[in-house]
């Protein structure tokens, strides 16, 4: 069939068989006119199994948006120093009550055997960090194509995915994220493995993401940007980095975008899918139980001339899921927690040393393990972007920069000494301070002073602040919640 410059049909001497295709029509209805039939079914055409998706349906046809990406925030105003001076090692005063580590029952969640087994042998399987995945190819998924490759087509996609049984998809997509204790982030990567397993057509792979996050309840949208298919995830929070559009009182992001640069004209619409106003968020309260692959480290390190060591277990999968992370928010960072397994290890090394000791002398063993068993390197130089490490992570890496040193810190303090620590950020640094009755270098948070413990002044001891520091007002406090 020819097309015209638009790409719609063009019928010609067809006439004949229009007449004839008619006169079939009209003899077989019983009442009514041609015009009630046609508009019968374009009903039938429209309607879903899901009540929601009929009016977004038609939401979909009618016209877009174009929208100008905004610039992406960055963590810090000034970059980090690429070199850390080292402080003159002294004693601190020896205060505060006998300290006597106590570490809980460590309970570690794996996924059982049997587990893996039900998993298996599923239309789509695949490895997700570690642990074997299987998913059912929903009926009638595969007739969803973007085509045309315009808006047009997104709303053919969308229309076949609606009259596909995709049910059975979504409800073993939450029996996964619960039994896995999967975070929004961990949902997010498991949702775009299932897609790009289905569909190696990277624009079907988005469109069908799209289509699971809104049956999921998140807000994210699809749009058009050079040609192809592109997604927007609302966030309540910053995601640093990332290309984001403001559509409404709303930001959102373009995930697929983060640090690799900026986006142009984004073609979109305003309103959500109805009931799916979730917001990616990107906290990271309980440790995903992915399969184990446990590896072993060793950290050592010198204090006032002797040395020291600290070995554990980690969870390579664990620390592969971490890297992913985009640069969210510095509390998200500060306030996650470490794997049991490999807390327990790193807490019991320390009480083997701490045990006996006066408060203020262990809280300084503490902070002087983390100052001397890491090399210092800004994350531009590791990475060659910025990369803000879980505590997990930094325990891993042999290289770290002051923000990844100050989260291991804060976490270490407040699960072993059970005290109040909050990150303290500077233009270019970051460092901690302890809510500790010592003498010393200090900074005011509301009517609150706190100490000075700057996890990456080597050396240093508590109440010693990083000379460049010392008259300078920081520019925030990161919360970290309590035990």
């Amino acid at each position: 069939m020819q097309h015209n410059k638009a790409g719609e049909p063009r019928l010609f001497k067809v006439f004949g068989h229009f007449s004839l295709v008619l006169l079939i029509v009209v003899s077989s209805l019983s009442a009514g006119t041609f015009e009630d039939f046609k508009h019968t079914q374009t009903e039938s055409f429209q309607k879903y199994k899901d009540e929601r998706d009929n009016e977004f349906a038609k939401y979909l046809k009618s016209e877009w948006n174009a929208y100008t990406a905004e610039q992406s925030e960055r963590l810090y105003k000034d970059s980090k120093p690429k070199e850390i001076p080292s402080a003159t090692s002294k004693k601190i005063k020896s205060v505060g009550p006998v300290v006597t580590i106590s570490i809980k029952d460590i309970k570690i969640e794996e996924m059982q055997e049997e587990d893996k087994a039900q998993e298996a042998q599923k239309d789509i399987n695949f490895n997700f960090y570690g642990t074997k995945l299987g998913f059912n190819m929903p009926r009638g998924m595969q007739e969803a194509k973007f085509y045309p490759f315009n808006q047009k087509g997104i709303s053919n996609f969308f229309s076949a995915a609606a009259n596909s049984e995709y049910e059975s998809l979504i409800q073993n997509i939450n029996k996964v994220r619960e039994s896995m204790n999967l975070n929004d982030w961990a949902t997010y990567l498991l949702v775009l493995k299932i897609s790009d397993t289905i569909f190696s057509n990277q624009d079907e792979s988005k469109l069908l993401s799209w289509f699971i996050f809104n049956k999921l309840g998140f807000a994210v949208k699809v749009g058009l940007s050079d040609k192809h298919v592109e997604l927007i995830y609302y966030s309540k929070k910053i995601i640093y980095s990332t290309p984001s559009y403001t559509l409404g009182k709303n930001k959102f992001y373009v995930l697929s975008k983060y640090a690799k640069g900026g986006m142009g004209k984004f073609y979109t619409y305003e309103q959500n899918y109805p009931d799916s106003e979730m917001g990616l968020d990107l906290s990271l309260d309980i440790i995903p139980t992915f399969a184990s692959d446990i590896k072993t480290k060793t950290l050592s390190f010198k204090d006032y001339g002797k040395e020291y060591s600290i070995p554990f277990e980690y969870n390579q999968n664990l620390v592969d899921f971490m890297a992913t992370y985009p640069q969210a928010d510095y509390e998200v960072f500060f306030n996650a927690p470490v794997d049991s397994k490999t807390y327990a290890g790193v807490a019991l090394a320390l009480k083997n040393y701490i045990d006996g000791m006066k408060a203020s002398d262990a809280i300084n063993f503490v902070l002087h393990f983390v100052q001397n068993s890491f090399e210092y390197e800004t994350d531009y130089q590791q990475f060659g972007r910025e990369k803000v490490m879980f505590a997990e992570e930094t325990l891993v890496h042999d290289k770290s920069d002051c923000e990844d040193r100050a989260i291991l810190f804060a976490y270490l303090i407040k699960k072993l000494f059970n005290i109040g620590v909050v990150g303290v950020k500077y233009k270019d640094h970051m460092a901690t301070a302890l809510a500790i009755p010592m003498i010393g270098d200090s900074v005011k948070k509301g009517s609150r002073k706190l100490v000075i413990a700057d996890p990456t002044y080597v050396n240093s001891s508590i109440g010693q602040s990083m000379p460049k520091y010392k008259s300078i007002i920081p520019d925030s406090f990161i919360e970290i919640s309590k035990n």
